[in-house]
């Protein structure tokens, strides 16, 4: 009898030590897939506004033009001669603040608008080793649309090499 409860104590204790195996490899799978959920969307949000998305932006710009070149306001405009190498995307925030100041001075609140705004949004540039905005000349709305265009197509035809 003594026999028969030890068997039965090694067989329990072999499942007890199997379910909990079992149980940490699905633990461990459950782990492995959230670090990939949390990697891809933190790479996503980062890669967010680069030259993938200046096509959209080019577009908003042209269903705008009108409304924004009533404006004869001043503005910062680096043209694309005077932008560092890897501060495209600094000089491009740069624009996109000085347009949104254009947009809430000519009162544009319109859902084409939105598409600054939103694009505002995503834009996270490195700002090490680049000119301040400040440092950039100012320009009267013709110039300054003139050279963010000139900016959008340089990263658009870079995207393409």
């Amino acid at each position: 009898m003594r026999r028969i409860l030890k068997i039965s104590s090694k067989s329990t204790c072999c499942v007890q030590f199997q379910s909990t195996c079992n149980l940490c490899q699905e633990s461990h799978k459950t782990q492995v897939w959230l670090c990939f959920l949390v990697l891809s969307s933190l790479s996503i949000s980062t890669c967010a506004a680069s030259a993938d998305n200046t096509r959209p932006l080019q577009f908003c710009l042209k269903a705008l033009q009108n409304r924004i070149e009533k404006s004869d306001a001043m503005l910062y405009a680096p043209s694309v001669n005077d932008i560092k190498e890897n501060c495209e995307n600094v000089s491009l925030k740069c624009y996109m603040l000085e347009l949104i100041m254009v947009l809430n001075e000519e009162e544009v609140n319109d859902t084409i608008a939105n598409c600054i705004f939103n694009f505002n949004d995503i834009l996270r540039p490195n700002t090490v080793g680049c000119p301040p905005c400040e440092a950039y000349s100012l320009k009267n709305i013709t110039i300054f649309l003139d050279r963010l265009n000139n900016l959008l197509e340089k990263m658009t035809a870079q995207k393409n090499k």
